[in-house]
């Protein structure tokens, strides 16, 4: 057989990677919807589960995979338990990770249109979004990934080269390594591996790109490609045709079709095209909600930027330095704590002598309600935190009276705004 390579070679993600505007749908020929599906479908257990408490057994590839999922370390017990509660739901998530495992999708998408970072972009993929569950977002998926290991795996570094990985197979180690490092490595050196099993104009990553190559083809590739590695090349391998059997060492024949036929594979159903439109539509709502949302917060951040000169006088936070400050807790006693406050020459007005009326105007809240109309924003902001959980979920929070009367102070603020003939801000 030819020498096996250990050096790594780069993939260009720049290829690889689907790239996609947010909120564009990612369709059946951008995942190679035909291609996973002869994958994940096909019935032959010819792969060693090594299952944590219990005994190894063999399963299809798809079992495979989805076991390696659920038994990372990082599979929240929220996605365990959907993965349980809808077997459909376990396949779909098992896909979308397999195309996180090879680059296709990379760790700047997401799957859920109420995501709000800036560092991703949302992607409905109607394909492989049928049932009821958040497939989440590509760098939860990576860690997931990244923290799929067997058992023997936990404590030492797995195997990072296909020829490591081969010579635990030889060595009586079935499985050698997870089946989630093992496509990890066989991308890694994608390039390296092609002259050793693929024809010159293909190699391993090709085979999730939308090429002219029969997806059943490329499918019977893939579970060679994973078979050879994950249970060794001195057995049958059930997925060889009679050109692999020609030809040792060499994947299955790789059909190529016409452009005609290469069209009629990944054809995206209308109802999945709507429902991916919809997804867009909820998308939009949703960035239009957070954009109106981080307008009014602004405005806010404004005029309490205004009131803030009764406390700090204006000055660059380049440097900064630790002064020591009185917390006066509801007995009465103080409790010092430090904190850094921007210095660079500005003037800082003492604040020792309003927290204890701070805070002992606060210890009712009916005393709250009573006075709340005359209270400053240092007043409401030191509500705000004696009274509000930091961990706590905000979209779980009730509307309490204090948190009515906040927004409606902003309403009124961006009613003024609206109005260029207001000469100045009414007071609450």
């Amino acid at each position: 057989m030819d020498r096996i390579p250990t050096q790594q070679q780069y993939v260009s993600r720049k290829t690889l990677a689907i790239k996609r505007g947010d909120s564009e749908i990612l369709t059946r020929n951008d995942v190679q919807y035909a291609f996973l599906y002869h994958v994940f479908n096909d019935k032959t257990l010819a792969f060693t589960d090594e299952t944590p408490g219990k005994p190894p057994a063999k399963v299809n590839f798809c079992d495979l995979y989805v076991h390696a999922l659920y038994n990372s370390a990082k599979c929240s017990k929220v996605m365990k338990d959907k993965m349980l509660e809808t077997p459909a739901f376990a396949v779909e998530f098992a896909k979308i990770s397999l195309l996180t495992n090879v680059g296709r999708i990379n760790t700047t998408m997401a799957f859920f249109p109420e995501m709000k970072t800036a560092l991703r972009s949302y992607h409905p993929v109607p394909s492989l979004q049928k049932t009821d569950g958040n497939v989440q977002d590509a760098p939860r998926i990576k860690n997931c990934l990244k923290a799929a290991f067997l058992p023997g795996e936990q404590k030492s570094a797995p195997p990072s080269t296909p020829a490591d990985i081969l010579a635990r197979a030889k060595a009586g180690h079935i499985p050698p390594t997870s089946v989630v490092n093992l496509i990890f490595v066989l991308v890694n050196y994608s390039s390296s591996l092609m002259p050793l099993h693929f024809e010159p104009d293909v190699e391993f990553v090709d085979l999730f790109l939308p090429i002219n190559i029969s997806s059943a083809a490329r499918a019977r590739a893939f579970l060679w490609m994973i078979f050879h590695y994950h249970e060794g090349p001195n057995l049958a391998n059930p997925f060889a045709d009679d050109h692999a059997r020609r030809n040792l060492g060499k994947v299955p024949w790789l059909l190529r079709l016409s452009r005609e036929e290469q069209a009629q594979e990944n054809v995206d159903p209308p109802e999945e095209l709507e429902w991916g439109r919809k997804m867009a539509q909820t998308r939009s709502r949703f960035l239009q909600e957070l954009v109106a949302g981080g307008e009014l917060d602004k405005t806010t951040r404004t005029l309490s930027g205004s009131s803030s000169h009764d406390i700090v006088d204006a000055e660059p936070s380049s440097a900064r330095r630790s002064r020591t400050q009185q917390y006066y807790p509801s007995d009465g006693s103080r409790t010092t704590f430090h904190h850094y406050i921007p210095t660079n020459g500005g003037k800082v007005k003492s604040t020792q002598s309003m927290l204890p009326a701070v805070h002992a105007s606060m210890r009712t809240g009916e005393h709250w309600l009573e006075h709340r109309d005359n209270y400053s924003l240092l007043h409401q902001a030191w509500h705000r935190v004696q009274n509000t959980d930091p961990l706590a979920d905000s979209d779980d929070e009730g509307l309490d009276e204090h948190a009515r009367l906040d927004y409606q102070r902003r309403l009124h603020v961006l009613d003024l705004i609206r109005q260029p003939s207001t000469p100045h801000f009414a007071s609450g």
